[in-house]
């Protein structure tokens, strides 16, 4: 195989070729590193790249193979990681001047299990500055979107958007706030997942909001997905809010399809509501519905009266607990912070306690909502955002208009809805927009849902909708 084509393997594929012998786990490294010098400054996709560390892992690595030994399912495969995620003796910025030295002494808990099962941390993901949710917050500069580097790739999971989309590694890790997983894979035309809150460890991770943060895999195709979360779910005892349930084979049961699944499309983020849904959105998941019902299932409108106000809730639960984090940087180095996010924390330090009460109330009441509708449905679709990636502006402002805050609510309120019920959300590619005007096809993207550790019958409909259609095969244009 020509060393150029081995990036454009799908990590599945690249994992099986490093297991039957045909592509080292050094050529496998080589061939990613050469192509983030090739176009990563493109893309800005990572803040620190490890080269010398990756190339040397993947040295023991092939003298592991060599002996027979393979130490597990991402044996020889690159990943990217974000920049919150700690890594022992590679610095975690959390894309800010504030930590712009900063080395942690151990890694992670999901950095460990990936380094058990053999991945090559090839580097650390750009992002936006303490995982706030800004496009262009990042003390390095904002990552781009491979699709059109004008574009969005999503926040706060900036990075692992771009690089996995652009080649630039074969599966990634993000985290998940407000939708930051799913926002980055809906704009960069990625499978992203946010499983079950606490169905994967958040020990040796910079936080954002302690009551909602999730880790979960970016990766480009629905098997990478479930490989990569596979290796890092399961009960932690270093996170005292991780889940105790087995994890299955995510793999394995992706093949079962959903024929007798039921269904259900939430009707208030199908537009209307004041959500100003974009028509090729709200199409395209209706396209996707019918999908579904081709493949067996049962598909059927169901409602949820709080979705289309979640946005409001987890803005203010999030922003609350943000500031909450680091109270002495605020205090002492409020200058070293990005324009938006100095903005932001400020807006937080000013939401009276007793809004912050109502929103935990009504958080309450969206996910007792949630949870007694998949009572009556297996799973829930709906679009991931109002519309394609937007233009991304360089200049800091967070609010520069009642509207373009009212704008950020909304678009929130399509996400808000899993992380205020804690259940486990898929963003997967659900068509593009048709490139008209001289612009590049952009993806529209879906949002699959379902119950607490309901992450297999998620990714087993996200695999079934994906075989029988082709949008995982497109490639960025200028790619």
């Amino acid at each position: 195989m020509n060393p150029s084509d081995i990036p454009f393997l799908s990590a599945t594929e690249l994992a099986a070729a490093i297991r039957a012998r045909e592509i080292s786990a050094v050529e496998a490294v080589d061939a990613y590193l050469d192509r983030i010098e090739a176009v990563g400054d493109r893309l800005n996709a990572y803040i620190t790249v490890s080269a010398d560390e990756a190339r040397a892992e993947a040295r023991r690595l092939d003298e592991e193979a060599a002996s027979g030994s393979f130490r597990g399912s991402l044996h020889g495969v690159p990943v990217g990681i974000k920049d919150q995620i700690h890594t022992a003796g590679i610095r975690t910025t959390d894309a800010s001047k504030i930590r712009a030295e900063f080395v942690p002494g151990r890694d992670a808990t999901v950095v460990t299990r990936l380094k058990d099962a053999g991945a090559v941390i090839i580097g650390k993901t750009n992002m936006s500055e303490f995982a706030l949710g800004d496009p262009i917050s990042s003390w390095f500069g904002p990552a781009r979107n491979p699709w059109d580097t004008a574009r969005n790739p999503g926040t706060s999971s900036t990075g692992s958007g771009s690089a996995t989309a652009g080649f630039l590694c074969a599966t990634s890790l993000g985290e998940d706030t407000g939708g930051s997983i799913r926002g980055p894979a809906a704009n960069c035309g990625l499978v992203g997942i946010r499983p079950t809150w606490g169905r994967v460890s958040r020990a040796g991770v910079d936080g954002a909001s302690w009551s909602t943060d999730t880790i979960g895999p970016i990766s480009r195709t629905v098997a990478d997905c479930a490989l990569t979360l596979g290796v890092i779910a399961g009960h932690d005892p270093k996170d005292r809010y991780s889940r105790p349930e087995p994890v299955p084979d995510y793999l394995a049961e992706l093949d079962g399809g959903v024929a007798g699944m039921r269904i259900g499309v939430v009707q208030e983020l199908m537009g209307g509501h004041g959500l100003r849904l974009d028509d090729r959105s709200r199409d395209a998941v209706q396209a996707a519905a019918e999908v579904f019902r081709e493949l067996g299932a049962e598909v059927v409108p169901v409602s949820l009266p709080m979705a289309p106000y979640t946005g409001p809730i987890v803005r203010t639960i999030t922003s609350t607990e943000r500031v909450s984090l680091n109270p002495e940087w605020l205090r002492e180095r409020l200058e070293d912070y990005h324009p938006n996010t100095r903005v932001a924390f400020a807006t937080g330090n000013l939401i009276p306690g007793q809004v912050y009460y109502k929103a935990l109330k009504l958080r309450a009441l969206v996910r007792r909502q949630v949870i007694e509708t998949f009572r009556e449905v297996d799973l829930l679709i709906q679009p991931t955002s109002t519309g394609p990636a937007g233009l991304l502006s360089d200049e800091p402002a967070v609010v520069s208009s009642k509207e373009m805050a009212a704008a950020a609510l909304r678009e929130g309120s399509f996400r808000g809805l899993y992380s205020l019920s804690g259940c486990p959300a898929l963003s997967i590619p659900c068509g593009f927009t048709d490139g008209n005007g001289g612009e590049a096809p952009l993806p529209l993207a879906m949002q699959i849902a379902g119950p607490h550790v309901g992450e297999a019958a998620v990714l087993r409909a996200a695999y079934a909708y994906e075989q029988g259609t082709p949008w995982h095969k497109r490639l960025p244009p200028s790619l």
